[in-house]
């Protein structure tokens, strides 16, 4: 049985290790108290577990997120824990401040131009429909974008800068992604 993660925004993807791996290990840096084993046993135990003893076909994100948190706390982690949970009130509070100013005017002001709340669902979506992206490769190319778009700290975003951003990102990962196919050949 392979697990399938049910997304925020409804979409399914695989469930994958290495993400758990990932997270715990992000955790931990936030509390500069890195330590790749502890993340590799932790993401082994909710592994483990979501397998062999759930057994259900799918899970949503928020409950591996609730689980990694229980584990750090359980584990005299409770710091990662905390600051795991504070960065992601911080970047969904970010996500719900962000709107995409639609104009694509430069030096024009931004009044009476559309808007439209920031959503990476959108991205992965026009990727996968019109450009015929793996959903796969979508969602990391829009996690790609969302970082640099939250990393400016703007209110506002032009929507062509984010336009650039994913024909950027985009380009960098499908070369990744063929180098990667042409070295397991």
């Amino acid at each position: 049985m392979q697990l399938k993660v049910i997304k925020s925004d409804g979409g399914l993807e695989e469930y994958l290790h290495t993400k758990i791996i990932g997270t715990v290990s992000n955790a931990l840096g936030l509390v500069d108290d890195m330590n790749i084993f502890a993340a590799e046993q932790f993401a082994e135990a909710i592994t483990f577990y979501l397998y062999r003893k759930r057994r259900q076909p799918r899970i949503s994100s928020e409950e591996i997120h609730l689980m990694v948190l229980a584990v750090l706390a359980a584990t005299g982690y409770e710091h990662a824990s905390r600051a795991l949970k504070e960065h992601r009130l911080s970047r969904k509070l970010k996500r719900n401040r962000i709107e995409v100013i639609d104009g694509d005017v430069p030096g024009a002001s931004y009044e009476g131009q559309t808007t439209s709340r920031w959503d990476k669902s959108r991205i992965v979506a026009d990727l996968v429909r019109l450009e015929k992206i793996d959903r796969q490769i979508a969602r990391a190319i829009a996690a790609s974008v969302e970082e640099k778009v939250l990393n400016l700290n703007l209110a506002r975003v032009p929507g062509p800068l984010v336009r650039q951003l994913v024909l950027t990102d985009t380009e960098a990962m499908l070369a990744a992604h063929r180098q990667l196919q042409m070295a397991a050949v």
